[in-house]
């Protein structure tokens, strides 16, 4: 990976405390990390440590308490919650543990919402989402609930919309953890395909470690900072 690149996602002097009663919690001390586009990261580390702290930091869904977080070469942790919404729907995708798709839209409707609401037209969301269920296998499942879906397809059109809107950044949280051994396998081969035909640059929390093994490479908390594992 060349170190020209800009870094899809970079992480300077991040830190995280919470208050918890009379105490100070610090679950991120000036944590160090730059990814960068078409590479893939494992993030492997006990419960308890941050990782999910981190991710949402990443993607902006919380704020840091001091530090600084990069997407695309601009710093995006301190702008206002609009602009920071704007860049987690047109820049971010998120895939979580469990697929948090709309029960009363199809598949291909699940695909095609976050498109529609960053304005693409109806036909391209529509084409943009069939083409890539097609590419999980779902062709023959656009226009199937999500209740009707089994939970391999389910998270497979999770995967699907977070790529709808090509994002720069993909982050996922536990994405096969919810699936048996090997439907997980299955699912985790098809997303990273997925993730790299699209070039883009992807943090995966896992716990599985054979699964972290076929990324690019793996780093883990200590200490309140991200270091090779």
């Amino acid at each position: 990976m060349s170190e020209t690149q800009m870094p899809a996602l970079k992480l300077e002097n991040l830190t995280r405390r919470f208050r918890s009663g009379e105490e100070t919690l610090e679950i991120l001390s000036n944590a160090e990390f730059t990814l960068y586009p078409g590479e893939i990261v494992a993030l492997v580390a006990p419960s308890g440590t941050g990782k999910s702290t981190l991710l949402h930091l990443a993607g902006l869904l919380e704020a840091p308490t001091d530090g600084t977080v990069y997407i695309g070469g601009k710093a995006v942790s301190g702008l206002s919650d609009s602009v920071r919404t704007a860049v987690r729907r047109d820049q971010i995708g998120f895939v979580y543990q469990f697929h948090h798709l709309l029960g009363e839209f199809t598949a291909r409707e699940n695909v095609m919402l976050p498109q529609l609401v960053a304005g693409v037209s109806a036909k391209v969301a529509r084409a943009r989402a069939e083409d890539l269920l097609g590419r999980f296998g779902l062709s023959n499942r656009l226009n199937s609930l999500p209740g009707r879906l089994s939970g391999g397809e389910q998270q497979r059109t999770a995967i699907a919309r977070a790529l709808a809107n090509r994002p720069k950044l993909l982050l996922a949280d536990e994405p096969t953890g919810n699936l048996d051994i090997g439907t997980s396998d299955h699912v985790f081969d098809e997303l990273l395909r997925a993730v790299r035909e699209e070039g883009v640059a992807a943090l995966i929390a896992t716990h599985n470690q054979e699964l972290a093994a076929r990324m690019d490479r793996t780093v883990t908390l200590r200490d309140g900072k991200l270091v090779p594992f």
